[in-house]
């Protein structure tokens, strides 16, 4: 069976190396060449809450050959319609695409593709590229867990679902819609919030400031969701909707007081996106934040706090600063 991750970079290169060092076949590709080159030559080095070197097979898009059983997704959806398209030709006709995308990717990916051939994961650990051919991982290593879905009669999804238990837990979601829910609820206050201020999820949830704007955004994905239909799915064992859902102050006062325990194995984490606009390169706030405030127009739930994250995030694309101080520009909905 022929196992590919396309665009093998933070993410992708550890849990490549992962599934590598467990002895399965896979390839690692991306379009960064003295990334490829380096993986090939010394193999990926993963550092942080973990240490080893794995030898890896590396490719380049235009070294592709074949066809595949199973192709895992992880580049930003900001060009999945031209990746999608590129991939098709090599993705075996009883084949898998399993996008571990953020956001809700998954209908357009089985629009191009077919339903029975789209899988979705929603991965609830991080990692940070340090260089060519080295990743830190930057969750706990007892956070290492998979929600895996299928979104038609589900192709290769436990040969999926084995691929990914050589890295951690994999939870097969029956209501894939929720776990993604619980992923996006996390990353639009976690995720934005790190890209706006430039901090770590841990520095986020400690500062009273910054958590007070993430309570906020966490409680209008949940209002978003309950309006939706949607049901949150626990992440890691924990009723997220339940925890930082709240209608008195003594609730809230609670919810608050647990967002730093809740994301103390995910502190050292920082934004890809963040990492995209250091980068100089666009990043993906539409496909995150923007889909709560897509879901709150269309369900009659405002997302202020949200909207509010896609336009700082939108001008620090543009060359604003990056900067904690840009948490007073919640102030005036605070205050509502």
């Amino acid at each position: 069976m022929r196992t590919m991750i396309y665009g093998a970079g933070a993410l992708g290169t550890v849990l490549g190396a992962y599934i590598a060092r467990a002895g399965r076949q896979v390839d690692l590709v991306n379009r960064n060449r003295a990334h490829v080159a380096a993986l090939r030559e010394r193999g990926a080095h993963i550092v942080g809450k973990a240490d080893f070197t794995q030898p890896v097979s590396a490719l380049l898009p235009e070294e592709l050959t074949g066809q595949y059983d199973i192709i895992i997704l992880m580049t930003k959806q900001q060009h999945n319609a031209e990746v999608v398209a590129f991939l098709k030709p090599f993705l075996k006709e009883d084949g898998a695409l399993c996008t571990c995308q953020n956001g809700l990717p998954e209908p357009a990916i089985a629009e191009a593709i077919g339903a029975d051939r789209t899988l979705g994961c929603a991965i609830a650990w991080g990692a940070t590229f340090k260089g060519e051919g080295v990743s830190e991982l930057t969750s706990d290593p007892s956070a290492l867990t998979f929600s895996l879905g299928a979104f038609g009669k589900g192709n290769h999804l436990e040969d999926v679902k084995a691929l990914f238990e050589c890295m951690g837990v994999v939870v097969v979601e029956k209501n894939f819609i929720g776990a993604r829910w619980s992923k996006l609820l996390i990353n639009s206050a976690f995720s934005g919030l790190s890209t706006v201020t430039g901090a770590t999820f841990g520095e986020v949830a400690k500062n009273k400031a910054s958590r007070r704007v993430a309570q906020r955004i966490i409680k209008e994905c949940i209002d978003v969701a309950r309006a939706a239909g949607i049901a949150v799915e626990p992440v890691q064992g924990h009723k997220i909707d339940k925890l930082f859902d709240y209608r008195g102050p003594l609730k809230k006062a609670i919810s608050f007081a647990l967002i730093p325990v809740a994301m103390k194995k995910h502190s050292a984490l920082i934004a890809s996106m963040l990492q995209d606009i250091r980068a100089g390169k666009k990043c993906e706030i539409d496909a995150i934040n923007g889909v709560v405030c897509a879901f709150g127009k269309k369900y009659g739930v405002p997302t202020p706090f949200n909207e509010r994250t896609v336009g700082i995030v939108h001008g620090l694309e543009e060359g604003a600063p990056i900067a904690f101080s840009n948490i007073a520009r919640y102030d005036d909905l605070l205050r509502r």
